[in-house]
């Protein structure tokens, strides 16, 4: 490892011997370990014999930290970038850190690894060149409905959702796109008790209160494309201002990219000259 090098490290999402030789080799040579809740970091350094020095980045404290973690890198330090499962930065801290060291001339390295939406999206067997990756929706129900209006389109739709509200999310993706449309649920991947299943969005709610245990853990959804429609197009404002209705500039610009192909930072300008 080179010093002064930020490294941005995937770790296991639940199955802790899914970590690899390369990233524990970066969390054992690194001066510093930024990671989400230092709770969960120390179980997995605990199972590998690893004492680096821990240091807390979530998202209450990301940019005041961040000053710190970026003028440690400048003077010389290496940083290793952990989240509490699967890679940094994707639905996790640790993006703004990135920015700023970018913007600081800091090289930054990723070392690949677990992710909960590709593992999903593999699992799911829907054939697409591309998938869409969603995140978590909006918490709250009109916001995510709302949300969920931008996103007919004809790939894959990778969400990630919190047990106490996946019933409410399949509702909703049953409303938008019809019962018959495909859902594939993963549910506590890698884990004991992982289950992955494909059925009708309008079966999945049945499938979870099925059994208890499947209103537990952690959710990755993904719903099968939509129809493709050579006509169709896609209106890069229309989307935008449906998505600024419910979410922040920055992010509705991001997921707006994503949707229409067109770049993010004009798509941020246009944002912010709305909102004024």
């Amino acid at each position: 490892m080179s010093a002064g090098v930020l490294y941005v490290v995937a770790t296991p999402i639940g199955n802790l011997s899914d970590a690899s030789p390369r990233s524990l080799e970066a969390l054992r040579a690194a001066d510093l370990i930024a990671c989400e809740d230092t709770r969960v970091t120390r179980t997995l350094l605990a199972r590998y014999g690893i004492t680096t020095r821990l240091v807390a980045l979530h998202e209450h404290n990301e940019r005041a930290v961040s000053e710190r973690l970026l003028d440690a890198l400048r003077n010389g330090q290496s940083l290793a970038l952990v989240s509490d499962a699967g890679t940094p930065a994707v639905s996790d801290p640790g993006a703004w850190l990135v920015d700023q060291a970018h913007h600081a001339g800091i090289r930054v390295s990723p070392i690949p690894g677990p992710s909960a939406a590709s593992a999903a999206y593999s699992a799911s067997g829907f054939d697409s060149v591309q998938y869409l990756f969603i995140g978590f929706l909006p918490a709250a129900g009109s916001a995510r409905r709302k949300a969920l209006e931008a996103l007919h389109l004809p790939w894959p739709l990778v969400i990630y959702e919190a047990p106490h509200r996946v019933l409410k999310t399949i509702e909703d993706l049953a409303e938008q796109f019809g019962a018959q449309r495909q859902i594939a649920i993963a549910r506590e991947l890698t884990k004991k008790f992982e289950e992955v299943v494909r059925l009708p969005l309008g079966e999945a709610r049945a499938w979870i209160e099925a059994d208890a245990h499947r209103q537990q853990g952690e959710f990755v959804l993904v719903v099968a494309p939509g129809a493709r429609k050579a006509e169709a197009t896609v209106d890069p404002d229309a989307v935008l201002e449906a998505l600024l209705e419910t979410l922040a500039p920055s992010e509705a610009a991001k997921l707006a990219a994503r949707i229409t192909g067109l770049p993010k930072n004009a798509l941020y300008r246009k944002a912010l000259a709305r909102r004024k």
